[in-house]
């Protein structure tokens, strides 16, 4: 859950950041939030909690077979890649056919919820990956039952 919080948090600071820089960087503009790309926010943070409860849950699965922490992570993620790939493209491809046919409040709906897709694509494959990988290496990957896991046994010496 922690992860899965610093993975959103990252989302929300680059997508305030994406909304507070010049459009594309090269005009004076900025980008206007409107009601509806509001709900396009809204709706691509359903999205991003939705690939994080994906792989985390995928996690959990590796980890109660007994797999180690390190090969639960690499699992869960290569499992889980294929359904919000494609929960993502669908919903990229619906934005591009709003974009297409709607009027100008339903554009910046879609322009909202696609950058908002493409930065929740980032952070819950990329960001959350590497903080993962991150707590792999320390000590806490030593106990699955953190992430979900079986509390292993003690070792006998």
């Amino acid at each position: 859950g922690i992860v899965a919080d610093l993975g959103l948090i990252t989302y929300a600071v680059l997508f305030t950041a994406v909304l507070k820089l010049p459009l594309f960087l090269i005009g004076t503009d900025y980008i206007v939030l409107t009601l509806a790309g509001m709900a396009g926010i809204i709706l691509s943070i359903g999205m991003a909690v939705d690939a994080n409860v994906l792989v985390f849950e995928r996690m959990k699965e590796e980890l109660r077979r007994g797999r180690g922490v390190r090969n639960a992570i690499d699992s869960s993620f290569r499992h889980a890649w294929p359904a919000i790939r494609d929960g993502n493209i669908s919903t990229l491809i619906t934005c591009g056919i709003l974009f297409v046919v709607g009027t100008s409040i339903v554009r910046g709906f879609a322009i909202a919820l696609s950058m908002g897709i493409l930065l929740s694509l980032f952070t819950a494959v990329t960001v959350s990956r590497w903080i993962l990988h991150r707590i792999a290496e320390t000590p806490i990957a030593d106990k699955p039952e953190l992430f979900g896991g079986k509390k292993q046994p003690p070792q006998a010496l």
